[in-house]
């Protein structure tokens, strides 16, 4: 192997590295890595930027507008109330199966990372009202949710990057539901194991919420400035309540009303209610301020003020102090506590160091929920009242839309060319989002607002990666390594390594990144046996797609874990054998369908 193929490889390791120790943003991470190999020139200018106009992410971008349309609408609530009935009609096998269908369902043609935001609260009340434990459902919830992204072409961005990957290379692409047949099977397969398995080692914990309520003064504790109180007439900073050993004021509650976050300048009046948060135990410094004494304040008076919200693995604020993040002053809400693998951290807030996946107990005005609940910075997982949906009565008028669009896709080639074209993915997604702004199921600002720039660049740049790891040889030099490990079982073992290779890229870095590393070693595999590739890019695409074993390797398995409470090991545990099943299916399934 050449020079190039080694310090590709060096690049593409220490890629991995960073991306398993989240030390920025995947594509601030996958950016670096291409410029190096662009500045080194092993891709090309135009084969660097070449990810920028792949039909495949240039489909997933249209998506993201679709999803969000759909969303406003409220076409989903429907199928919320129909299947998640408040009726406890069987076991808890029998109502796990209940919830996991119709969400399959659902992520087999939209982005499945929305949809388990909105059924997060949802599954967690309908849980409640049938007394079983949220955490029996939420792990299901996220799985369910990648076992229809793995039925259809547009089911998962991943999908789609094996796509553009695959027509890149003049091979042909995956059509619509060409991936069922696989996908189908697996979701079967994964649905009793977690009904009949998974909800017996699944863990039976306690909500958040509910924690807050059984221990309320460890959370936020009242205090009342009385008449004579030392702080009358003081700003916030010069009563020094800014900067205090292990707690920071949150809110002023002044005459039954919130004053929201507390500015620096907020002068303190008589009667005012000081809510502090943080290590509840050091109130007995301010015990010591004359004046200021505690009240019996019930959590309950101050409910609809809090929210519920996991930091996403793009957010700003990650690698970030709370108190450096400037929380308060940009989001308009105060941290009350900050929740990691299903356990409270117990320091002082401003000092704790975020990261993705963290649960964070906001205390919020109302308006918090309007201005955020679309932000990538976090997933709002939680709130007291219901956003309603601004275009519920465009809710049958954008699913007709969205079978339209599946259907032209499906169908694209027994109809009218465009430019001499038939019609794709790529066309049907335009078409149905242009839609979508003309008829005012979505606004321009919020379809805007909707593409998530950081999920496109960070497969734009994973194409350019793919590129060089073909260009330097080393993609062919690793395929040659892999054939020479399985080489006595045939086109079977190579097929099982390349899932399992994949697999293990999934865990630790992002999915798209893995299916684009993984493509180029697959393609030089198939090319130095001489057999036809497709049976490998699929089990790419299952592979990539199919993270159970960790929080981190699969974007609605973070959204789950706070407000789930699990633990780090509650994943592998339910998740390994799930991980298992899905590579015999792969190893039986894919020959049967796609011959080498």
């Amino acid at each position: 192997m050449s020079f190039e193929g080694y310090l590709t490889i060096g690049v593409v390791a220490l890629m991995t590295v960073a991306l398993a120790l989240e030390l920025t943003g995947a594509d601030a991470i996958l950016f670096g890595a291409l410029a190096i190999l662009m500045l080194f020139g092993i891709v090309t200018p135009s084969e660097a930027l070449s990810g920028f106009s792949n039909k495949g992410m240039m489909t997933v971008a249209v998506l993201f507008i679709i999803s969000r349309a759909i969303q406003n609408t409220g076409a989903l609530e429907g199928v919320s109330k129909r299947f998640l009935t408040m009726k406890k009609d069987g076991h808890l096998s029998m109502m796990m199966l209940r919830m996991m269908m119709p969400i399959t369902f659902m992520s087999a043609f939209l982005n499945n990372t929305p949809i388990v935001v909105m059924f997060v609260p949802v599954v967690k009340k309908w849980a409640e009202k049938l007394h079983f434990s949220g955490s029996k459902f939420l792990i299901p919830l996220s799985y369910a949710s990648i076992f229809g992204g793995i039925c259809t072409l547009i089911g998962t961005s991943t999908n789609l990057v094996v796509h553009g990957l695959m027509l890149d290379n003049g091979l042909g692409g995956i059509s619509m539901f060409e991936l069922a047949k696989i996908g189908v099977p697996c979701a079967v397969i994964g649905w009793l194991y977690l009904a009949f398995w998974g909800s017996k080692v699944l863990p039976d914990r306690k909500d958040i919420m509910e924690v807050i309520n059984e221990n309320r003064k460890e959370y936020v504790v009242a205090m009342a400035v009385q008449e004579g109180c030392d702080l009358i007439g003081k700003t916030i900073q010069e009563a020094g309540l800014r900067n205090l050993r292990g707690l920071y004021l949150v809110e002023i509650e002044r005459d039954g009303k919130s004053l929201g976050p507390v500015s620096h300048d907020q002068e303190i009046q008589i009667h005012d209610h000081l809510m502090f948060a943080g290590i509840t135990s050091a109130i007995v410094d301010l015990c010591d301020i004359h004046g200021l004494v505690p009240v019996e304040e019930d959590l309950h008076g101050i409910r609809q003020h809090l929210v519920e919200a996991v930091i996403s693995s793009n957010s700003p604020v990650i690698g970030m102090t709370v108190k450096e993040s400037a929380f308060r002053t940009k989001y308009g809400a105060g941290i009350i506590a900050v929740h990691r693998n299903g356990e409270r951290i117990l320091s002082k807030i401003g000092s704790i160091v975020l990261k993705a996946g963290d649960t964070l107990l906001l205390l919020a005005p109302r308006r918090f929920v309007d201005n955020w609940k679309n932000s990538a910075d976090f997933f709002l997982v939680s709130t007291v009242k219901t956003v309603k949906p601004k275009a519920y009565h465009k809710s049958y008028l954008a699913l007709s839309i969205l079978v339209l669009m599946i259907l032209a896709a499906t169908f694209g080639k027994q109809l009218p060319t465009i430019g001499g074209q038939h019609i794709n993915m790529l066309h049907a997604g335009f078409a149905a989002a242009l839609l979508m702004v003309l008829t005012r199921c979505i606004r321009i600002g919020e379809a805007r607002e909707s593409i998530q720039w950081h999920v496109l660049i960070t497969i734009a740049c994973a194409f350019g990666i793919s590129k060089a790891l073909q260009n330097s040889g080393a993609a062919a030099a690793i395929a040659g390594g892999v054939i020479n490990v399985v080489k006595g079982l045939g086109p079977i073992g190579v097929l099982g390594a390349i899932y399992l290779l994949t697999t293990i890229f999934t865990e630790i870095i992002t999915n798209n990144a893995a299916a684009a590393l993984v493509f180029p070693i697959a393609l030089a595999a198939a090319q130095k046996m001489g057999i036809d590739p497709k049976p490998f890019f699929i089990a790419i695409a299952i592979a990539a797609s199919a993270s159970f074993l960790t929080p981190i390797g699969y974007q609605t398995n973070l959204i789950v874990q706070g407000p789930g409470g699990y633990k780090f090991k509650d994943y592998f545990k339910v998740g390994l054998p799930l991980n298992i099943l899905f590579f015999i299916a792969a190893v039986i399934i894919i020959p049967m369908f796609w011959g080498f």
